[in-house]
């Protein structure tokens, strides 16, 4: 198949949302509270359906998402890092959402090829981002506990934030003025939130920035092996 910028760019947009979804369904019977089992789940499904669309305007969506090894694959490191506790998840969910939503009103105001796919989408993270905000500030200006958990999350994950902003072929933004926007949005949430914003390197010499690249970090391939399970032990069958 030829890679073409357009699906190159549905490729990495599509990873991001396959992956990230299938962290946050990992949360099923295992979260904090019913709602929050609902909502986590909801947002999954939300970012499971940008993946097929995505992905399939790069190829087959179920031979990419089950047949391609880990090298192959072109997600942002942050959506492939663990849940961690609900705040690390939070953080990780605060991150992610920002940019995204900041990303698909771009693209949505633009005559691209995603420019559908988009405007539907961002009234789905526009969701995703205000959970992730309305968490955050509970939990950083909560008890001595939830807001020591929400700065050491926002501190872990920080060196993963670079990447977002790395340019991606086929994807005409403006990815300059996207991060600065990212940063003034996130900062303003976690000094709401009595949160410092984190002080560490988010580009350089020791910061994440290779997963568009299909270099991922050691937790990632124990996720796609358990993701890829079935279909690969079950070649060809229809359900």
């Amino acid at each position: 198949m030829t890679v073409t910028a357009g699906s190159a760019a549905a490729l990495a947009l599509g990873d991001d949302a396959l992956v990230l979804s299938h962290r946050l369904g990992e949360w099923a019977g295992k979260a904090p509270v019913l709602e929050e089992e609902v909502a986590l789940a909801n947002i999954a499904l939300d970012l499971l359906g940008q993946a097929r669309v995505l992905l399939s305007m790069a190829g087959d969506e179920d031979k990419l998402a089950y047949l391609r090894e880990e090298r192959a694959f072109r997600n942002l490191q942050l959506v492939e890092q663990p849940n961690g506790d609900f705040a690390h998840t939070i953080t990780r969910q605060l991150y992610f959402s920002t940019y995204q939503r900041l990303l698909y009103a771009e693209l949505a105001a633009s005559d691209g090829e995603f420019a559908p796919l988009a405007a539907k989408a961002v009234k789905e993270v526009a969701y995703h981002q205000d959970h992730a905000e309305q968490w955050t500030l509970r939990l950083g200006d909560g008890t001595a506990e939830s807001r020591q958990r929400m700065r050491r999350a926002c501190e872990a994950l920080w060196r993963y934030t670079g990447e977002m902003f790395q340019p991606v072929e086929g994807v005409d933004v403006n990815w300059k003025d996207l991060e600065t926007r990212w940063l003034e949005s996130v900062s303003a949430v976690l000094l709401r939130a009595t949160l410092d914003v984190p002080e560490g390197p988010r580009a350089g010499a020791w910061t994440a920035g290779a997963g568009r690249q299909g270099l991922h970090t050691e937790p990632f391939g124990r996720m796609l092996a358990e993701m890829q399970h079935l279909h690969r032990s079950h070649p060809g069958a229809s359900w």
